[in-house]
Order: C-alpha cells, then structure tokens, then sequence
C-alpha cells in the first residue's frame, strides 16, 4: 500500500492552497479569452503520489485524478472504490499503453487519454466490462512530429475515429496531446490550435467529441485560449515527484 511519511496537516494545506492557485490561474486564462471557468476541468495527475495526499486533493473537491501506471492507478482506483465520494470521484488514465496492460485499464478506468492505435482500441472494447459504462477514450495526437513521441498523425485520425465508432464499449470524445516544448506563447498557440482544428473537423462527424486534453503547468495559458477543455496538471498540485 501506498503511504506517507510527512506531517499531514501541513501537506494538506498545501496541497489546498496549490489546488486553489491552479483553480485562479485556470479562471484567469479562461477570463482572457471569452471563456467561462467551469469550462476548463482540472485533471490532478497523482501518478507516483500517495494515497493520503490524494485523500487530501478530494477532501478540498478535488475529482478528477490522472494516473500513468497501471499497476500503481488500479491499486489507488480499488482503494478509493470505499471511499464516501467514490462516485463522484473520475479516474483518467493518461500513460502510455502496453497491449499487456489492456485489460486493467479497460476493467478499472473511466477515462483513457493516450490511444493512438487501432489494436488498443480493440483491446480495450473487448475487455470492458459490460456492467460498466463505456470508457471514454481520447486519441492521443502527435502535433510534433517527433519520433520520440507516441500518437497518431493528424492525417490518420478519421480512420482510427470511424473504427472505434464501431465498438460498442467505448464511446471517442475527444483529442490529446503532448507537444513539443516551446518557450514562447505563440509556438505553445499553434501547436495546441492545430488539435483544436483537427478536433472541430471530427465534431462535424461526430457531436459526442466535446473534449481536448491538453495543458500543463507551463503552457496552460495557451491550451485554454486554444480551446483546451480538461488541463493536467501534477506537481503544482502535489509537489515534485519522487521517482526513487
């Protein structure tokens, strides 16, 4: 089990502070652009972090909590599955996708942010559950162009969109990403507006896709203005991460 070694009390004033300074900066950004706060969601990635410091986050109304492992995200989903507000509470995975790790995932998760291939949409809906909702599934997007990076290419989304249209255990809202670094405002823009075409051009098809994943800390300002509907943001909220 996951657990903590640090004073409670002051953690937990951390992290609500942390939590209402990325609230003010979410509503800041939505105010430049036109837009209503309730607009852009808050996803907390707790990946790597404990138990109690999530218990903290949904304590001040946190919800929506973002997981990179699966085997670590399907310990924190079953723990909190007694939790008084486990049905408000969302679970988003946001990682890379093993065709091994398909079924955890499919069988514990509401949300998955990072398909990008047709073999893992089809894994996911074979695997789902029927007694469950379906899963709602973004596809993650290679804006970039980077080899090092995992998503599809823009080309390719309306093929992949149409196949997974078909299955009946997941339900395609929407569109992620993880671009490329950039230092200036303007390059952070295009890059998050390129998803946001491409998005607008998959809405005509398809009404269901009302969401864009995309936005952390250091680019969020640019991701809402663009369009961005659900913003990740980790150690702002939680701290830095500790990997050892």
């Amino acid at each position: 089990m996951i657990s903590i070694t640090f004073p409670q009390e002051s953690i937990m004033s951390s992290i609500k502070q942390n939590i209402e300074q990325v609230i003010s900066q979410i509503t800041s950004s939505t105010e430049k652009c036109g837009r209503t706060a309730d607009s852009v969601q808050l996803l907390a990635v707790s990946k790597t972090k404990p138990i109690a410091a999530i218990d903290d986050a949904i304590a001040v109304g946190q919800r929506a909590f973002g997981e990179n492992y699966v085997q670590e995200g399907v310990e924190k989903v079953q723990h909190f599955a007694g939790h008084a507000q486990a049905e408000e509470i969302v679970w988003h995975f946001i990682g890379p996708i093993q065709s091994n790790k398909t079924r955890p995932i499919a069988e514990h998760f509401d949300w998955v942010h990072s398909v990008d291939r047709i073999k893992t949409a089809r894994r996911l809906n074979e695997q789902r559950p029927s007694s469950m909702a379906p899963l709602n599934i973004l596809l993650q997007v290679n804006t970039s162009g980077e080899e090092s990076k995992s998503g599809i290419h823009v080309t390719d989304l309306a093929a992949l969109a149409d196949e997974i249209a078909t299955m009946p255990n997941l339900v395609l809202r929407g569109l992620m990403s993880i671009p490329q670094k950039a230092d200036s405002y303007d390059s952070q823009y295009a890059a998050f507006k390129l998803l946001a075409d491409a998005q607008q051009q998959l809405h005509i098809k398809y009404p269901q896709i009302d969401t864009l994943s995309m936005g952390m800390s250091g680019d969020m300002d640019a991701a809402i203005a663009a369009g961005s509907t659900i913003v990740r943001i980790g150690t702002a909220i939680f701290g830095a991460r500790d990997y050892t």
